[in-house]
């Protein structure tokens, strides 16, 4: 199918935007350039960034400032977690000038279903559960998917365990994830001493809390920076899920080590850049069987010979799971996968 031609006016129209972007940036660096020539900038230091607002940004320098700097026009999207190079100004902010290669980097889809960059540099990513907004495995096992693409750690984080009577079977598959080899916790926000081997988990690097909204991903970072103000959400009443309270990603510092990377609640979760291989990297137990099918193009569905359906016949892979992995590889092609 060809694509659909701009009119006239839709075509000026974009590059009239495009225009004023130009535009735009060419001013901020053209002030920047006029900082330079009058010596208003500062030596050149390392700094990370805690939080993105738009067109300025948020850097913890050195010492344990937070300056708020602007951005060269040249410089690709940055996010929290990005280490850059920053240069300060005669007015207490700075000039962001250069950021530093990534070691990973976490995206997500945009309303438009666009992927753009969430957080970087991130060591683990802590996927939060709840037994209320109960969490479907389907959503676990496309979290962990995302986390085998990017390669980055995943841990699993059982929340609210006090409600884990309301969903007991959490229970037993947070017990399957642990054969699978997956690192599990169990914890609840509102007991501390629960909370105290997840301080020694992420007490190295940066981590990042993903998971729908409502699981309690701001309240157990409450329990582990008390000292921050971190709005925690109410629940729906007409939904039942948590109402989205953490606008900006923002990057905290845990005062006994390590780095946490609060970001918005996550009810979509992008997969359409992944391959088969990428899924594969999520499933180890189904891709283990998935190349001993008799036939090379076995869709693992109905074709006599399928090692994969011997090896939930034999109890060596879980039949949740062959489910799962066909409902995401089938899904492949769409714009957003839902969890809800």
């Amino acid at each position: 199918m060809s694509k659909r031609k701009l009119t006239r006016q839709q075509q000026f129209r974009i590059n009239k935007v495009q225009q004023e972007r130009l535009a735009r940036a060419k001013k901020k660096d053209a002030k920047i350039e006029e900082q330079i020539d009058a010596g208003q900038l500062g030596e050149p230091e390392q700094g990370l960034i805690i939080a993105h607002y738009g067109a300025t940004i948020d850097v913890q320098a050195a010492d344990g400032r937070i300056v708020r700097c602007s951005v060269r026009s040249n410089l690709p999207a940055l996010v929290t977690g990005d280490q850059v190079v920053w240069q300060p100004d005669d007015s207490n902010g700075g000039v962001i000038n250069a950021v530093s290669d990534r070691r990973s980097i976490l995206t997500r889809p945009d309303v438009r279903g666009n992927l753009r960059p969430v957080a970087a540099n991130v060591d683990r990513i802590i996927i939060v559960i709840a037994p209320s907004p109960r969490t479907p495995v389907n959503l676990i096992d496309r979290y962990l998917v995302a986390t085998a693409h990017d390669d980055i750690h995943p841990v699993i984080l059982l929340n609210k365990a006090d409600l884990i009577s309301k969903a007991p079977e959490m229970e037993q598959e947070l017990e399957q994830y642990r054969e699978l080899g997956y690192e599990v916790h169990i914890a609840s926000a509102k007991d501390a001493e629960g909370l105290k081997h997840i301080q020694e988990m992420v007490a190295d690097g940066n981590s990042v809390f993903v998971g729908q909204s409502g699981v309690g991903k701001s309240s157990i970072i409450n329990k582990l920076l008390p000292n921050e103000d971190i709005r925690v959400g109410e629940i729906s009443e007409a939904t039942g899920k948590g109402k989205h309270t953490t606008t900006t990603a923002k990057l905290y510092n845990i005062p006994s080590g390590g780095r946490l990377i609060d970001s918005p609640g996550i009810r979509e979760f992008g997969l359409w850049h992944t391959t088969e291989e990428d899924l594969a990297k999520g499933f180890p137990d189904v891709d283990e069987h998935a190349h001993h099918c008799k036939f090379s193009d076995c869709s693992h569905t109905h074709e006599p010979g399928c090692a994969l359906k011997t090896a939930v016949d034999n109890g060596e892979v879980l039949q949740r799971r062959l489910e799962s992995f066909l409902a995401i590889r089938d899904s492949l092609d769409e714009v957003t996968m839902r969890g809800e």
